[in-house]
């Protein structure tokens, strides 16, 4: 039979891993009594947990959110994904909670056991980030708009848009969308009647929320609106690009925050993107190794036929003799 403090241990990473427990079931899984079950679920409450119990043939115990924050018992692959995870976001888009992260990192890895220190350290040194730097938003400001998210309540707040301009709004928040070290809000505007993605970092909510609603239906699923929305609004230079490769390959080498790739066949797909630069655009294009066309895009489309008469110039015998 466990010791009492191995198997209170015990009980309580049972109650994290499963919703409800009968006290049978409990006291099988621990070879002892359902006495003993009872005076443990005790122990565990006076140490803070809350344990709700039912009676009848349907009872059993729960664990529920408390008021306070007591231990939590993580496995070992659990472990070393809060961990990876309380790293990246040292590093990452949230302002305010890299110290905070990096305190908590360091609490986790005190009590690791060195194997699982080990996994952590390795992994970190075989990892570089290729992420650039992007516009950091403060983690008071995505908890009031989850919040508003998961209340249907109307977010009010002064947006900045791209050019400068301050204006005041009024919308019903829908989903956060996290890409390219950007957040997003997919929102509708009350006032505007539509559909609109505002960046999470250019809001200053006003306090307090406005009033309920009743949720509305985006017109396509929240991450693929949003990247249709950055290619119509955050790129000087749009195109759509016809690629000849199955939508899976392609999607396995962009990185999310490229824009919008839908299939078109078995063995094409379509990709609706942008950038500030042609160069840029064309370099990338280029880059991924897989055959295209520009479907839409005039201007991208000069481009590459002005690329392609230099490219051919140069590859002329003695092309490139004679010119200052």
């Amino acid at each position: 039979m466990l010791e009492t403090s191995v198997r209170l241990l015990r009980v309580l990473a049972l109650l994290q891993a499963q919703h409800d427990w009968t006290g049978a079931a409990l006291a099988e899984r621990l070879d002892v009594t359902t006495r003993t079950v009872r005076s443990d679920i005790d122990r565990l409450r006076q140490l803070g947990y809350r344990v709700r119990s039912t009676t009848g043939s349907a009872g059993g115990y729960r664990l529920e959110a408390g008021n306070a924050m007591p231990p939590l018992l993580l496995d070992d692959e659990e472990a070393v994904a809060v961990a990876v995870g309380l790293r990246a976001a040292a590093s990452g888009s949230v302002a305010g909670i890299e110290e905070t992260s990096l305190r908590a990192l360091a609490k986790l890895e005190q009590t690791m056991p060195s194997r699982l220190r080990h996994r952590i350290d390795m992994l970190r040194a075989a990892t570089v980030s290729a992420a650039g730097a992007g516009p950091t938003v403060d983690v008071e400001v995505l908890t009031l708009i989850a919040e508003a998210v998961y209340r249907s309540e109307q977010v009010r707040f002064d947006y900045r848009d791209r050019a400068g301009e301050e204006s005041r709004r009024r919308a019903e928040p829908h989903r956060l969308v996290y890409t390219d070290r950007r957040w997003y809000l997919l929102a509708w505007d009350v006032d505007r009647e539509d559909w609109r993605t505002y960046r999470a970092d250019r809001m200053r909510p006003r306090i307090p929320n406005g009033p309920r609603f009743t949720p509305k239906e985006p017109p396509e699923e929240a991450v693929a609106h949003v990247l249709r929305g950055l290619g119509q609004s955050a790129w000087r230079h749009q195109a759509v690009i016809r690629l000849q490769a199955p939508v899976e390959e392609v999607a396995a080498i962009l990185p999310p925050g490229s824009g919008l790739l839908e299939p078109a066949g078995d063995a094409e797909c379509l990709w609706r993107t942008g950038s500030d630069s042609l160069r840029d655009l064309t370099h990338y294009v280029t880059a991924l190794g897989v055959p295209f066309r520009v479907e839409d895009s005039e201007e991208l489309r000069e481009y590459l036929r002005a690329l392609a008469a230099r490219y051919q110039a140069a590859a002329e015998p003695g092309g490139g003799e004679g010119r200052g």
